[in-house]
């Protein structure tokens, strides 16, 4: 199955929301880092592409229709060259600022703590996703000021090597009306679709405990 969205847009950006609508809105699955949790099989496969290795994209998200979130996020381009039909969507902040207080109050102190003995596959994904975050973002991804630099240096790319026609910006408040538009699909009825806040995410991951 070949993508119809690729999220190229950073985690902290309304991802799971987008995650949650664009499952409705194709009738498919949106591949977001809480699916990584669930299939520690993938685990090699994003190794793999972070080492520089080949990846079949094609058989590795088989039955997924979309992207968003880390860690398909941070390999856009190579997703984007093995679907050049699919739409780019970089979800963004109101402003850096924004985005960075979420950040460090949600997956900073996660990814800080020590890797959990007990459970393998998740020490696993979360030293998959510390590498992604140096090797993807910026080493120093942990402190404001680099890691804010770092967004908006990645959100630029983005936006300069996108063909505008592919390319959809989206914020958190757009709702359904520019997704439908760049899929040529009719707007729901429901309400859009708001979760994973800073207070969803900390209790998920006990950050609050």
């Amino acid at each position: 199955m070949a993508l119809r969205v690729i999220g190229a847009g950073l985690g902290r950006t309304g991802t799971n929301s987008l995650k949650l609508a664009l499952e409705q809105l194709l009738g498919s699955r949106c591949y977001h880092m809480y699916e990584l949790r669930r299939r520690a099989a993938d685990l090699p496969a994003w190794e793999d592409a972070l080492a520089g290795r080949p990846v079949d994209w094609h058989a590795h998200l088989d039955g997924f229709a979309a992207t968003v979130d880390w860690p398909a996020a941070a390999f856009w381009r190579e997703l984007e060259g093995a679907n050049p039909r699919a739409l780019v969507l970089l979800s963004t902040r109101e402003s850096p600022a924004v985005w960075w207080s979420s950040m460090e109050r949600t997956i900073v102190p996660a990814l800080a703590r020590p890797l959990p003995a007990d459970d393998p596959d998740l020490a696993r994904q979360r030293a998959l996703t510390r590498a992604i975050l140096s090797e993807r973002l910026t080493p120093d991804w942990p402190q404001r000021e680099p890691a804010i630099a770092a967004y908006e240096r990645h959100n630029e790319e983005v936006r300069r090597d996108v063909a505008p026609e592919r390319l959809l910006e989206w914020q958190p408040g757009d709702g359904w009306e520019p997704l439908c538009a760049a899929l040529s699909l009719p707007v729901p009825e429901q309400p859009f679709p708001h979760e994973n806040t800073t207070a969803d995410f900390r209790a998920l991951v006990g950050l609050d405990g």
